[in-house]
């Protein structure tokens, strides 16, 4: 039995120790000026590989990353799971009852949010393959395909970063564009898959053979995963909870899912990381998975497994040498086009104004880790050449980089809203009647309508459309329902303390503060929203509301200094 000798053995702990560690620095470092970790994770990928080292100290580069042997097979394997691993935390993220639960607004964002990146893709491809870097003897179909769907691709978590930072993760428009990027990303990869499965037809098939054969086993996988899958999944993750170690026998439960759906999908023609994908979108939708338990996979994967992934991305080619500006400009300029005419046309057809129409576009413009692993799948494959491959990481980077900053500038005012220059006496409730979630909504909102002669019953079903949607329930014991009110002069706060009602927190707490937001406009919505977020992000600052008596120390609770 072949096995890999002493020195293999300590160069390939070298290689991953120099990997691990270099790519966290940079990571640590690219978060603490704002950027995200995944540009420091690459950048240290090029230093080390054959752009910089490999370039001006050769030797060294080859002690480290040998190019013949056992070594490149260890390493593209440890990557292997690695980028294994960070599609099951992908899938975590996915939430298919907020996708389906979206309105119009959400519905048209996605939909031409894919479509007119993916048909901009797609004519160019068709039209110039050669220069946008198609392999040799690639089919020009096939290319075409791939670049569509590579350019059609958001990063979900991306997004969801730049969002929370701009605090609009909460926002009618946040809401918006999370749905999106989540129902952009289930449709990227399921035409990738098909794509994969036309790359690779069974032995002695067709390619029409095998476009039949991966889609009726992708069909089954997805379809009784995330069925039959689910239903099994929410019933024993309880059972292990009660009679495993926690967290290690969940853990090893959803890795040892993962594996296994990883394994299916590369038998049946597309690429491991597709069953990964479904497998977290899968057990993500279990009630029943504690939070914590999420975020002791998402660490594992993001400091260990991910890094390992994003910095051998520098390794596989010379960036210098195969860097193309004419190139890299064109799909820089294909792909952005694309993305902001789409999902900023959809966000207008979905009754969104303008500005907030451009945020929506900019904030799916934003790419990332996606199209870098469609990149390097395509890249093994021999369907793009190593020039395609640089330029689709220049513009994954680039345009994550771009959209945060972008968005800043639109939502900025002069001067913002505050939760203490909008609240009044006759909209404090200290002794909130409702011990239920619909019962406090419909109570605050007849107060709410006194206010400004409105219609309680419209105010209340505008509230519960949003809450459906979305629960309000945040940490901390608080509860920020929230909705846009078309014709609205003058944005509402109404403030209620309850004994403690159930809105649906991710920490699983009763709220006993609640704070409704209704806005005639979005900008109004996000700078209370924000200001929320700034003032109640301890529990100490929702304690102190609570415990206020009358409206004099509720205001001084809304002043005090946010720690």
């Amino acid at each position: 039995m072949q096995h890999l000798s002493p020195h293999d053995v300590m160069t390939m702990f070298m290689a991953l120790a120099v990997l691990l560690g270099c790519a966290k620095l940079a990571a640590e470092f690219m978060q603490k000026i704002g950027q995200p970790s995944i540009l420091g994770e690459i950048s240290v990928g090029i230093f080390l590989g054959p752009t910089v080292l490999g370039h001006y100290q050769p030797k060294v580069y080859e002690t480290l990353f040998p190019t013949t042997g056992p070594m490149p097979i260890v390493l593209d394997t440890v990557t292997t799971l690695g980028v294994v691993f960070f599609l099951l935390t992908a899938g975590l993220e996915i939430d298919l009852r907020s996708i389906f639960r979206q309105g119009k607004s959400a519905l048209l964002v996605s939909f031409f949010g894919v479509a007119f990146p993916f048909a901009s893709g797609f004519l160019a491809a068709s039209a110039f393959p050669n220069y946008l870097g198609a392999g040799a003897g690639a089919s020009p179909l096939i290319f075409a395909l791939f670049v569509g769907t590579a350019l059609a691709i958001s990063a979900l978590p991306v997004i969801a970063k730049i969002l929370m930072d701009l605090n609009l993760l909460r926002t009618e428009v946040g809401t918006v564009i999370i749905s999106s990027a989540m129902f952009d990303d289930l449709v990227g990869w399921i035409l990738f898959s098909f794509v994969l499965g036309m790359m690779h037809p069974p032995a002695g098939g067709s390619v029409a053979d095998g476009v039949k054969h991966t889609i009726v086993l992708v069909v089954l996988f997805v379809g009784l995963t995330l069925t039959i899958g689910r239903w099994l999944f929410d019933k024993i993750l309880p059972f292990l909870q009660a009679h495993t170690t926690w967290p290690g026998g969940v853990l090893a439960f959803i890795f040892t899912l993962t594996l296994a759906g990883a394994a299916f999908t590369e038998y049946a023609g597309i690429h491991a990381v597709f069953g990964a994908f479904v497998i977290g979108i899968a057990i993500g939708e279990s009630g029943h998975l504690r939070k914590r338990t999420s975020e002791h996979i998402h660490e594992i994967v993001t400091n260990v497994f991910a890094p390992f992934f994003f910095a051998s991305i520098g390794l596989r080619t010379n960036f210098a040498a195969n860097f193309h500006l004419g190139l890299t400009a064109t799909v820089i300029g294909v792909a952005c086009l694309g993305k902001l005419l789409g999902a900023g046309w959809g966000a207008r057809l979905g009754g969104m104004d303008r500005t907030s129409s451009l945020v929506v576009g900019l904030a799916m413009n934003a790419r990332g880790a996606m199209e870098i692993i469609l990149g390097i799948l395509a890249l093994q494959a021999g369907l793009i050449r190593e020039s395609m491959f640089v330029a689709l990481v220049v513009m994954a980077l680039l345009t994550s980089l771009v959209s945060a900053p972008a968005i800043h500038f639109l939502v900025r005012r002069r001067r913002s809203l505050t939760l203490k220059d909008t609240v009044t006496a006759k909209l404090f409730l200290p002794h909130l009647a409702a011990k239920t979630r619909l019962g406090a909504l419909k109570e605050m909102c007849e107060v709410a309508a006194v206010a400004v002669s409105n219609a309680p019953e419209r105010l209340f079903r505008l509230v519960a459309e949003r809450e459906h949607i979305l629960a309000s329930g945040w940490e901390n014991e608080l509860a920020v329902p929230y909705a846009r009110v078309n014709g609205l002069s003058r944005p509402l706060v109404v403030v209620a303390k309850s004994a403690g009602i159930d809105f649906d927190a991710r920490d699983g707490k009763p709220a006993r503060l609640i704070i409704m937001i209704l806005t005639g406009d979005n900008q109004s919505q996000h700078d209370l929203l924000g200001d929320a977020s700034e003032l109640f992000s301890h529990k100490e600052a929702v304690d102190q509301a609570v415990h206020a008596s009358n409206f004099v120390e509720l205001v001084a609770a809304l002043n005090a200094p946010v720690r």
